[in-house]
This record gives structure tokens, C-alpha cells and sequence, in this order.
């Protein structure tokens, strides 16, 4: 049973929070909070094993609040949840920074609030399940020769927490994730936490990077993320990132295809790739192109999925090689990786 305290300003956010989580037997509710003066004595009083915070509150905010979590000796695993604007996601960034564990998108208008019910829950149990790395390993300066390409969209995140935490520190390519978020800092703010719980580098993209092996990017949201060819000193090939502010596909941006079908022209048969839970068509017609180019194709199956459209578009497209459950994933990739390099 997972001891929750959910802390809002907001009496009909606390309420709706409270009433979402309400029903799965996993979950307690023990306590509310309207402040971070409030939390904190909440904190000592109940030691809930999670608590649910609102950054934007009066007497003291959700920042200030993580500041001072070092008062309390067992301070509980965080679970931010930032409104979508520029200002939140920097606020969101300065949250985890501060040991936030994870963070959630409030939708757009307060009404709306209920659709997050099932990725909230699922958030909650990933969160008091993850476990940190404390070191890395400094790895030798080698550009990649193989790549894997992960997409994904609504349910995404707690996936890729699965994945990224189980891929080795040796992995003998580079991993782009792309993952659909508004822009304005959230990705930087998502791959500052993937990188905690993973023994790979992760960090978000930047125009220019070049493709390293046990090394993985976050696609920074509004951009297209874009594979373009660099050929090393010693004339191998490898890749390069191009952030690109073309339209968006699939009303995304970034968009799964953009950066599968360029990569698939790259990398061709050294490319690998994995479609997460995630609403829409995007990623179907990337999977198709890596599938033509002699790649490998993975979605994960769906009863691991919060929202299957983006599999689906690939699958009706025959091109995926292997559905499997998220627990498989990781170790297929480093299976396929293994092969290539013969």
C-alpha cells in the first residue's frame, strides 16, 4: 500500500486528485495539505511514502518546500504536478533539480483534469519502484555506429524509466528517445530525471550533437529531431542532430517519424527501434521506413500500454518484428545490438 499526501492550493484539484486515486487498492490517501507550511508539519505528523505537489502555492511554494525537505529525516518520493507554460516547466526543472522525483502535465483547462487519472496511478506505483544510480562509469569517446530509437507519447514516461534503467553502460550504440511534450523546457526537465535512474549518460539534444555510443538524447520538444550523416577522422560513418522548427507532423513536435525516417537513411540496417504507449499515428510511417532499411522494429505490447494508437499505427503497417512486454524490451534491444556488432 502506497501512502499518498496530496498538497494543492487548490480545494478542487486536492478533491479531484483524492477521488481519482480513490479506487485502486494499491493507493491511501492519509492526507491533504494547501501550502508547504501545512505539508511539511503533514510530512512529520503521517510519513507518507509519496506526496503529489503543486509548485505555485501561498505561505510557501512547492520549491521552497523542496529546499527544506533535508528538515525532515525520511522525506518522501515527489511527484511534481506542473501546469503547461514555459514558466511551469522551468519551475519544473528547478523541481527536480531540488530531488523531485517525477513530474506530471496538468491539461489545459482545469476541467480536464480527470483524463489523467490513469497515468497519475501509474506515475505513483513507477515512482516507489525506480531505484537511483549513484555512479557512472567514464566511457571511452567512440562515435556510434548503430542507433535505437524509442518513441512515445501519453504513458510514455514511467515506460521509459523501465527501459533506460535496464540498457547496460557499455551499450554499443546511442539511444535517441522521443517523447511528445510541450516545449519550453519539459524534456530537459525529463531526461535530467531518466539520466538519475539510468548507468547511460541522457541529456536533451543539441543542434550539432554527434551520435556517441552509451549515450542517450531526449528530443527537445519543438524541434523536429533530425539524423543527418558525419563522417568520423578515420572517414566511418556516423550521426549528427539537426534541430529542425518545420511544421509539425501529427500535430507533434517533435515527431517520431521525422527522426525514425531520417535515421533509417543513416544508419539503415544498423537502426533499432521500440514504439511505448502513445495516442495518434506517429511513429508508424518511421517504423515502416527502418523495417525497408533492414532494421529491427519493436512496439510493446498493449496490455502494457495506457494508450495503444501509436503501436497500432505501426502494426497495421506489417512492419514490426517483435511485440513484447515492456519487461522484454530492454533486453531484446541489447540482444539486437549484440548482433549487429557480429
Amino acid at each position: 500500500m502506497i501512502r499518498v499526501l496530496v498538497i494543492d492550493d487548490s480545494l478542487f484539484i486536492r478533491t479531484v486528485v483524492q477521488d481519482m486515486l480513490s479506487d485502486d487498492p494499491d493507493i491511501q490517501i492519509v492526507g491533504v495539505a494547501s501550502d508547504g507550511l501545512e505539508a511539511l508539519d503533514k510530512i512529520r505528523e503521517l510519513k507518507p511514502d509519496l506526496i503529489t505537489l503543486d509548485i505555485e502555492m501561498p505561505r510557501l511554494d512547492g520549491l521552497s518546500m523542496l529546499e527544506r525537505k533535508k528538515e525532515i529525516d525520511r522525506f518522501p518520493k515527489t511527484l511534481v504536478l506542473s501546469s503547461l507554460t514555459s514558466e511551469g516547466a522551468e519551475m519544473t526543472k528547478r523541481a527536480i533539480a531540488l530531488g523531485a522525483d517525477d513530474f506530471m502535465l496538468k491539461p489545459r483547462g482545469i476541467k480536464n483534469i480527470r483524463e489523467i487519472g490513469g497515468e497519475l496511478k501509474h506515475k505513483i506505483k513507477n515512482i516507489c519502484t525506480i531505484a537511483y544510480i549513484t555512479a557512472k562509469p567514464v566511457l571511452k569517446d567512440s562515435n556510434a555506429r548503430n542507433v535505437v530509437l524509442i518513441g512515445s507519447s501519453a504513458g510514455g514516461p514511467p515506460m521509459l524509466d523501465t527501459i533506460v534503467s535496464k540498457l547496460p553502460s557499455d551499450l554499443n550504440a546511442a539511444v535517441i528517445i522521443t517523447q511528445h511534450m510541450p516545449k519550453g523546457g519539459f524534456t530537459a526537465a525529463l531526461a535530467a530525471r531518466l539520466n538519475r535512474i539510468s548507468p547511460l549518460q541522457i541529456r536533451e539534444t543539441e543542434n550539432g550533437d554527434i551520435l556517441k555510443n552509451g549515450t542517450v538524447l531526449v528530443s527537445r520538444a519543438g524541434f523536429h529531431t533530425v539524423i543527418s550523416s558525419v563522417l568520423d577522422k578515420g572517414g566511418s560513418q556516423s550521426g549528427k542532430i539537426i534541430l529542425t522548427d518545420s511544421p509539425p507532423v501529427h500535430n507533434v513536435k517533435p515527431a517520431v517519424d521525422k527522426t525514425f525516417i531520417s535515421a533509417a537513411q543513416v544508419f539503415g540496417n544498423h537502426c533499432v527501434t521500440a514504439i511505448l504507449s502513445g495516442m495518434g499515428n506517429d511513429g508508424g510511417e518511421g517504423t515502416e521506413a527502418i523495417k525497408r532499411a533492414g532494421g529491427v522494429t519493436i512496439v510493446c505490447r498493449e496490455e502494457d500500454c495506457l494508450v495503444y494508437g501509436m503501436a497500432r499505427s505501426a502494426l497495421s503497417r506489417n512492419c514490426v518484428d517483435h511485440v513484447l512486454s515492456l519487461q522484454a524490451i530492454p533486453e531484446k534491444i541489447v540482444e539486437t545490438i549484440r548482433a549487429m556488432n557480429g
